[in-house]
């Protein structure tokens, strides 16, 4: 029996990220926060200085959880373990009601459903023993309230 390979889904956890990946893993997504008093800008993913002033004054904040769909690509095809078995999914783009852009996948909705401005709300999927990353799907599909069921099942074609 051979070993299994390395998986591409997995962070690399540091003592920066340490605060992120924990909160991600109780349920609850953080971005970064310049407390700079002419900025106080918003931004994702972490980084130790506020990209917009260079502050170092930067602390972690809890998000809603709550965005909009701003770009996504349904992706038919990936040979780096073990996004193959994963194969059609959703890499997407959202902007966070509080601002960033972040890069993450959609989930519980077919591809097809999708459009720009479409309300999301995090949800938290286990990647392996001890990691879990955010992920999101349609606001009111259990990631967040504010949808009702029948608009849902109409809106991803359930």
């Amino acid at each position: 029996m051979t070993a299994p390979g390395p998986r591409f889904d997995l962070p690399e956890t540091d003592a920066f990220t340490r605060p992120y990946w924990d909160a991600a893993a109780a349920g609850h997504l953080l971005i970064r926060r310049c407390r700079a008093a002419d900025c106080g800008r918003a931004h994702h993913y972490p980084r130790e200085f506020c990209p917009y002033c260079w502050s170092e004054d930067v602390t972690w904040e809890r998000a809603s959880g709550h965005g909009t769909l701003y770009t996504w690509s349904v992706v038919h095809r990936n040979d780096l373990p073990p996004f193959g078995a994963r194969v059609p999914y959703v890499a997407a783009v959202v902007d966070l009601a509080e601002g960033p852009r972040t890069m993450t996948e959609v989930v519980d909705c077919d591809g097809a459903a999708l459009r720009v401005g479409m309300p999301v709300a995090v949800a938290f999927r286990r990647a392996a023993e001890g990691v879990v990353v955010p992920v999101f799907r349609p606001r009111g599909s259990g990631g967040g309230a504010g949808v009702p069921a029948a608009w849902l099942r109409w809106w991803c074609g359930g």
